[in-house]
This record gives C-alpha cells, sequence and structure tokens, in this order.
C-alpha cells in the first residue's frame, strides 16, 4: 500500500535527521509549514536549546494585510536571521524538515541568505 503524504515526509525526514544535527558553532535552521503558517527555529543540538525563532505568527507579518504565503516565508527568513545575527549565529545546517525545497520553503532559505546566515 502506498504511504500518506505525512507519512511519506515523515520518512524523508528521519533520513534527512541521520545526517543533520546542530551544533553550538554551527547549529540547526530547522522549518515547520503548515498549510496557513510558516516558522523556523534556530536550534542546537547538542545542548538541546533553541537558540532563536520566527513564525509567521509574529505581530509584523500577521498584521500585513494581502500578502501571498510565498510573500510571508520571505519575510519569515529575513525575520529568522536578524534573530540568529543578534544571539551570534552566524553559519547553520538547513534542515528542511522533509519538504521539498520549492516555494515557500526555498524562498524562506533564500531570505535567511539575504538576512546574513550562511548554509
Amino acid at each position: 500500500m502506498a504511504l500518506k503524504k505525512q507519512q511519506r515526509r515523515l520518512k524523508i525526514k528521519m533520513r534527512l535527521r541521520k545526517r543533520i544535527s546542530g551544533t553550538p558553532e554551527k547549529p540547526r535552521l530547522s522549518v515547520f509549514r503548515s498549510n496557513k503558517q510558516i516558522s523556523v527555529q534556530v536550534i542546537d543540538d547538542v545542548n538541546a536549546v533553541t537558540l532563536a525563532s520566527a513564525s509567521s505568527r509574529v505581530k509584523e507579518i500577521a498584521e500585513q494585510a494581502k500578502i501571498t504565503k510565498t510573500e510571508q516565508a520571505r519575510l519569515v527568513g529575513k525575520l529568522a536571521a536578524k534573530n540568529a545575527m543578534d544571539k551570534g549565529v552566524t553559519t547553520v545546517v538547513f534542515d528542511r524538515n522533509g519538504y521539498l525545497y520549492h516555494g515557500r520553503v526555498k524562498e524562506l532559505a533564500e531570505a535567511a541568505r539575504e538576512g546574513g546566515l550562511k548554509f
């Protein structure tokens, strides 16, 4: 029987997470995408600590009316880069969390790069 969409994503996620891990010097930039929102966390897996985060539910982004979800992802990427840079993080490992590197996930990654993060 074929896998459902969520099961397929979790299988890909586990395959990626075997190789990707965040350290204090190079934390993991983890993306979560739902149908309406997108969020990102900068995680140090060694100490199990979230260093910085950003979400489309933040007041500055949520208040903006008439923006597409792709534009929303771009704003979240810039905010995530700003928050990470404020904490002293400049390089990260990108964890797409089993989602395809396309559309909103790609826009978020490109905006984070433009914001100054290196990955």
